[in-house]
């Protein structure tokens, strides 16, 4: 079955970075979207970036552009978002999610993790 894991998340300070990590398992990234999703409370879910396995294209939301970072480990059969620069405004519960689809919309999504959460503050 289908599965994604993601792991990294934590307390951070503002101006830190954290890298998280999402691995795939019963299905390999070939072929393949990969996204990532934050929700905090009382705001609705944000699409941050997703990654195409197949030629390379990525998105970012501009509140991340320049600061946040998508790649793929096809070996490692994972995907990672590097976040660097936190702000406080980053807070949230962060998903990923795998879809054959290149998008950046999360109700076209197939298969989510459980997400992981990141805290900024001191």
């Amino acid at each position: 079955q289908a599965q994604l894991v993601e792991s990294g998340g934590g307390l951070v300070q503002p101006g830190g970075s954290l890298k998280l990590s999402c691995v795939l398992s019963g299905f390999t990234l070939e072929n393949y979207a990969i996204g990532w999703f934050r929700q905090a409370p009382g705001k609705e879910r944000e699409g941050v970036s997703c990654i195409s396995a197949n030629d390379g294209s990525t998105y970012y939301a501009d509140s991340v552009k320049d600061r946040f970072i998508i790649s793929l480990d096809n070996a490692k059969n994972a995907g990672y978002l590097q976040m660097n620069n936190l702000e406080a405004e980053d807070t949230a519960t962060y998903y990923c999610a795998a879809d054959a689809r290149y998008t950046i919309e999360a109700n076209l999504y197939e298969y989510w993790g459980q997400g992981t959460q990141v805290t900024v503050g001191q």
